[in-house]
């Protein structure tokens, strides 16, 4: 499973990227609102960073000014990715980037039909968002499930990104799941080594090591 880094924060990617484990990144308004940046430079300056796929997502609500959006979008850099809503104009507009050979992330998805919907319209990415889903009640690894399912039984190639994930567990079940890319916030990114018995065990061994009087350099 590929793992994305859900930030606008360019100083957070550069402190996260020599782990090399951030396969991409995925922006929304609120987090290039929460920057304080152009969106144009912004995204080009984290594209030039990271070779993987980077969401950037268009902000109109019709078909016309989304593909004009998400034509500028698309230009700044070959790794970007338009991200658009999961609404009938956003299905529409993923159809004509899809036929023009942009890639699409169709985002704020809830439901398995919604999911179906976006395959159709030949999504490269959908965005189910398990914790805001969980919020409402609703089991949102289920529905991971649920599309993953639906994807194997039709043959569609549209991956599953999932989002909304607050914490390591929902990492370990959304892989577990068949979700084939997961993004995060980074503090949920950094959580993902910690384990109170690895820092215990690490712990001891230095204890132990310390009474040898030994130096390995």
């Amino acid at each position: 499973m590929k793992l994305f880094l859900d930030t606008a924060d360019v100083a957070t990617i550069k402190d996260i990227l020599p782990t090399g484990m951030v396969d991409g990144v995925t922006t929304n308004p609120s987090l290039i609102a929460k920057s304080g940046r152009n969106i144009a430079e912004v995204i080009a300056e984290i594209c030039a960073l990271v070779e993987g796929p980077i969401s950037a997502e268009a902000v109109a609500t019709d078909f016309e000014t989304m593909v004009r959006e998400g034509d500028k979008l698309a230009a700044i850099a070959p790794n970007v990715v338009v991200k658009l809503p999961l609404t009938w104009d956003g299905l529409r507009a993923t159809r004509a980037f899809t036929d023009k050979g942009i890639r699409t992330n169709v985002t704020l998805c809830f439901s398995a039909a919604q999911a179906l919907l976006a395959a159709k319209a030949g999504a490269t990415f959908v965005s189910p968002f398990v914790g805001r889903l969980e919020d409402h009640g609703a089991d949102g690894i289920t529905l991971l499930e649920e599309i993953r399912t639906l994807y194997d039984i039709h043959g569609f190639e549209t991956e599953i990104l999932a989002a909304s994930l607050r914490n390591p567990t929902h990492v370990s079940a959304a892989a577990l799941a068949g979700a084939d890319a997961a993004t995060l916030p980074a503090d949920t990114f950094k959580a993902l080594v910690k384990h109170p018995l690895t820092e215990k065990g690490l712990d001891q061994f230095l204890a132990d090591w310390g009474k040898t009087g030994q130096s390995i350099l």
